[in-house]
């Protein structure tokens, strides 16, 4: 049996933040390196505003872009009144992947122990894409990708993977 060949896909960063810039963006920073470290395409990046119609309308972007495969956004999961990156992203995912959030709180947990209960990082797929909501914390965005993402997004990695069932994502829905 033969050894399978890794796929590069399309990423898109968005960061969440009323205070970040391009210069202060270490969120950003962090996963747009280890994208690219780990051989996938950086399609794009930007900062979002923490406002409900900016992201979601950024994201409807990205998922209308047939080079961008995947959504990843850093920030906007907590707690406080500006903390809407899950509010405006749920609506639009057709299936939401439960366990992301479940393994990453696992991982979490282990570093910051019960600190964890304060992010709602979450995943889900729209439109053929997934899109993955991390913490806005450098470490959260380390943990997410280095932990998690840079496995699923492997086509390589065993037993299964979100790559392989990418061509999957829309059988059997009807589009309008």
């Amino acid at each position: 049996m033969s050894e399978r060949a890794f796929i590069p896909i399309g990423i898109a960063v968005m960061t969440m933040s009323d205070t970040r810039n391009a210069a202060d963006d270490k969120s950003g920073d962090t996963l747009a390196e280890r994208i690219v470290a780990s051989g996938h395409r950086l399609v794009s990046r930007l900062i979002v505003k923490d406002d409900v119609r900016q992201i979601r309308a950024a994201a409807r972007k990205f998922l209308a872009d047939k080079n961008v495969d995947v959504i990843i956004s850093t920030g906007g999961t907590g707690l406080t009144g500006r903390d809407v990156t899950i509010e405006a992203l749920r609506p639009l995912f057709e299936k939401e992947i439960e366990g992301f959030g479940t393994v990453f709180h696992m991982i979490s947990f282990a570093k910051i122990n019960t600190s964890t209960i304060q992010s709602r990082a979450t995943a889900g797929v729209a439109k053929g894409k997934y899109i993955f909501c991390l913490p806005g914390s450098p470490g959260a965005c380390r943990d997410g990708w280095d932990e998690i993402l840079v496995h699923q997004l492997d086509y390589r990695h065993k037993p299964c993977n979100f790559v392989e069932i990418m061509p999957r994502l829309e059988e059997g829905l009807r589009r309008k």
